[in-house]
């Protein structure tokens, strides 16, 4: 089924949507296995100034140098962007009935994740701790795992939006910020990102009892998505819902480049003298040929006047799950381009609330 908001264009909200449980300073911070990480500006760019100047040395110097060692020395520094933003405080960023945890997803990979409950819950869960978190998972309530786009952090303005969407409607949340990702460890690949979202929902189910588990992918996320859910099929199980939000479809891509290269600091010039890193870590991100495979119920949102990802090609993604499935099982809503919104501002639109209700009773 094809729904589209066509409609006598809705004036855009002046103000993010906030709840009204967004007063206050409280929040709680648990740290599992926390990384040794801290942002200052001054010694990120003094060490990568420092690691880049003793590569170019060593060049000059030898040419007995691994040029692993070099790349490493060139690429490894790089800087985290926002500068002075702590995310371990998700109150700081009116999320004050969240925690923060880190979670280890393969050895060496601790992820950063945002817990945010229902928001009738909010004055409940303050000074509250990771177990008593970690308790209310399973209370009956659905569970949304929220697998962001690439670039940026948890802490973005659309991805807490969305969170709090999902909590008014008496929902918990739970948005990690992969490998490489915001305060998160390790390099971010295809196959890394899809290791810790079926980490995170095995996580989740095994303290979630009988309460649905519903994946939001965006964007890139809706890419991490398909690819946990054909994993999870080669294990006998599916998930209880998928929302692709904004999909991109790699099959109509003649040639797509690395989406990653952002994490890594470049000097201007140095691709000339040494190997990219990801040069040999080629990213495919099959949503389409994924679709055909799946067996959960999907809702696609997509933006009309979507500048990143075409609908078009979405509409074809949303034909052929149709045809795996059958239009029972797989929805798509598309947002009018004269609401504006683009590729991140679907969580804005008034009627977003009642999409994902009707969504989730249907499950």
């Amino acid at each position: 089924m094809w729904v589209s908001t066509e409609q006598s264009p809705l004036p855009r909200p002046e103000t993010r949507l906030y709840l009204a449980a967004d007063v206050g300073n409280n929040s709680t911070t648990a740290r599992l296995n926390t990384p040794n990480f801290e942002i200052n500006t001054n010694i990120t760019v003094f060490y990568c100034l420092k690691h880049f100047i003793l590569a170019y040395l060593l060049t000059l110097l030898t040419n007995n140098v691994p040029q692993e060692l070099i790349q490493h020395l060139v690429y490894t520094y790089r800087i985290r962007l926002p500068f002075f933003v702590d995310l371990s405080r998700p109150a700081e960023f009116s999320l004050n009935h969240t925690i923060n945890m880190y979670l280890t997803s393969e050895d060496g990979i601790s992820l950063g994740v945002w817990h945010t409950v229902p928001a009738s819950q909010w004055k409940e869960a303050q000074g509250k701790d990771l177990s008593w978190y970690q308790n209310t998972l399973s209370d009956g309530n659905p569970v949304f795992i929220y697998l962001h786009g690439n670039t940026g952090t948890r802490a973005a303005p659309h991805r807490v939006g969305v969170a709090k969407v999902l909590s008014t409607l008496g929902y918990h949340v739970l948005v990690p910020d992969y490998r490489g990702f915001g305060d998160s460890t390790g390099e971010p690949t295809e196959a890394g990102l899809t290791t810790d979202a079926l980490y995170l929902y095995n996580w989740v189910k095994a303290r979630s009892g009988n309460s649905l588990v519903v994946i939001w992918g965006h964007s890139l996320g809706t890419g991490v998505s398909t690819n946990a859910a054909v994993k999870l099929i080669k294990q006998g199980e599916v998930f209880d819902g998928v929302i692709l939000e904004g999909a991109f479809n790699t099959a109509r891509i003649s040639h797509i480049s690395n989406p990653f290269t952002w994490y890594y600091w470049k000097f201007p010039g140095t691709g000339y003298l040494f190997p990219e890193p990801w040069a040999n870590s080629k990213v495919e991100f099959p949503t389409q040929e994924n679709l055909k495979k799946m067996r959960s119920p999907i809702l696609f949102l997509h933006a009309k006047d979507d500048h990143l990802a075409p609908i078009q090609f979405t509409q074809e993604m949303y034909e052929v799950a149709v045809s795996a499935q059958n239009a029972e099982r797989v929805k798509m809503v598309a947002f009018d381009e004269s609401l504006g919104y683009l590729h991140n501002g679907l969580y804005e639109d008034p009627h977003l609330p009642d999409i994902i209700k009707t969504f989730v009773q249907s499950l």
